[in-house]
């Protein structure tokens, strides 16, 4: 069908080009001839002139009539058997005055003639007339001719541009084949054509992108499900577990175990909650529908420090390094403050009570230490995968969603995550985001007092 479209329209723009070309070809030739014939009666006529000076008559044409007309109107013909040319009122004119000339088509016994009347020496005129059937013909054949010949050229392009391009839709249509093999089976591995290095391989290589990027999806969304399938079985069991207990004893426990039992149930209730809420939070991404912009990273660290003491009662501490001072990050907003807020929850959740949580800021990176167990060597990556629990943090209540929440944020936002022990013992987890660019202007570092907030 595609094919069939292109190559109506190709061979339309051809037979319009091919009909323009033939048309003023056939212009320029009707011109020629035209002009050829004005020249021959001019040439004939002034011929003519010259022979009846000198006192002789011109050779007869079969395509010509010459007479000669006195200053009376009388017409006498130069060649016996020809009819005489009609004398128009401006022919007669030249043969009274003797000056100027006159041009007129006339029809003679059904043939049409161009006359010519120029005035002779002696008094009166001569009036030539050339007949345009020798002409008519040339051109009639013409333009026969330019006509076959311009079907026949409309029809060779329009099956060149057939054979043309099917050669060069054939990847395409490869390719739609394979795209509609595709949707039908939902196999993301089909591989697609070969692709070459022209406009179709470019546009194969895009949807390879596209299917690669599809892959990747799905991969991570079925990896997801399992491995959500299995964090929620180990609640849910408990739940179920303490639940029945509950329903078989029927008041029947020591007050002391129906208390344990309840606490249980709202412990993991709670965990299961929490776990559900940061599932939907890193399956749907709720803030991708923001558009970033320029965040003051102090400011924001800042409203989450302020809002964790306030919850927690411990203290947070955000600290601006001198060297290096915070400057506007290009990221979205809210998105970056639940970053920050999963990163202080997981400070807070490690350190001993007690002892305080400090956020470090500068350039546009952003640290948080806790004086929790640290990260082992070999788990600097492994924190930010989906509910990993390092052997240091199996005990403590947590989903393992917090930080590969951190993780895909940021990496949309073009920055990137790091995880490591601190000097001083305990772990410090942050990301580096690159900074806002003012309208094309780069933002050069400066120096400034560090700010710490109690």
């Amino acid at each position: 069908m595609l094919r069939t479209k292109v190559t109506a329209v190709v061979a339309a723009a051809a037979a319009l080009a091919i009909c323009l070309a033939a048309f003023m070809s056939y212009r320029g030739v009707s011109d020629l001839v035209a002009d050829e014939l004005e020249r021959g009666l001019d040439d004939r006529t002034n011929t003519t002139v010259a022979l009846l000076a000198a006192g002789l008559t011109p050779p007869t044409r079969p395509d010509m009539i010459e007479q000669v007309v006195s200053a009376q109107g009388t017409v006498r013909p130069l060649a016996p058997g020809h009819d005489a040319l009609p004398v128009s009122p401006d022919a007669l004119r030249v043969a009274r005055t003797g000056r100027g000339e006159s041009r007129a088509d006339v029809v003679v016994s059904g043939t049409e003639y161009g006359t010519l009347t120029r005035p002779l020496p002696g008094g009166g005129a001569v009036m030539v007339g050339q007949g345009y059937e020798g002409a008519a013909r040339v051109d009639d054949q013409f333009l026969w001719r330019i006509s076959w010949t311009t079907a026949a050229a409309i029809g060779f392009a329009a099956l060149l541009g057939w054979l043309v391009l099917g050669r060069i839709l054939r990847p395409v249509r490869r390719l739609a084949t394979t795209t509609r093999r595709i949707t039908t089976t939902q196999d993301l591995a089909t591989p697609l054509p070969p692709a070459g290095s022209d406009e179709i391989g470019q546009l194969t290589h895009s949807f390879e992108h596209m299917l690669a990027a599809l892959r990747r999806s799905r991969a991570q969304q079925q990896q997801l499900v399992q491995d959500a399938s299995h964090e929620l079985r180990t609640p849910l069991t408990s739940v179920r577990g303490s639940a029945e207990l509950l329903q078989r004893a029927r008041g029947r426990l020591d007050p002391k175990d129906e208390e344990q039992i309840l606490t249980t149930l709202v412990t993991e209730t709670a965990a299961l909650d929490d776990l559900v809420r940061e599932l939907v939070e890193l399956a749907t991404d709720r803030h991708t529908e923001e558009e970033p912009e320029a965040v003051d990273l102090a400011v924001t660290a800042e409203e989450s420090a302020q809002r964790f003491r306030l919850l927690t009662g411990r203290t947070v501490l955000v600290i601006e390094d001198d060297a290096n001072p915070p400057v506007p990050v290009r990221a979205r907003p809210r998105a970056l403050q639940r970053c920050i807020d999963n990163l202080l929850s997981n400070a807070v959740k490690f350190s001993p009570e007690g002892t305080p949580v400090t956020v470090h800021i500068g350039w546009g990176r952003l640290a948080v230490r806790d004086q929790g167990p640290g990260i082992a060597p070999g788990e600097q990556h492994a924190v930010f995968d989906r509910f990993y629990r390092g052997p240091r943090t199996q005990a403590t209540p947590g989903s393992g969603l917090g930080l590969a929440i951190v993780h895909d944020i940021i990496a949309a936002d073009a920055g990137t995550v790091f995880a490591t022990t601190a000097a001083g013992g305990g772990a410090e987890v942050g990301f580096a985001l690159p900074p806002h660019d003012r309208g094309g202007r780069p933002v050069h570092r400066g120096t400034s007092r560090s700010r710490k907030y109690p």
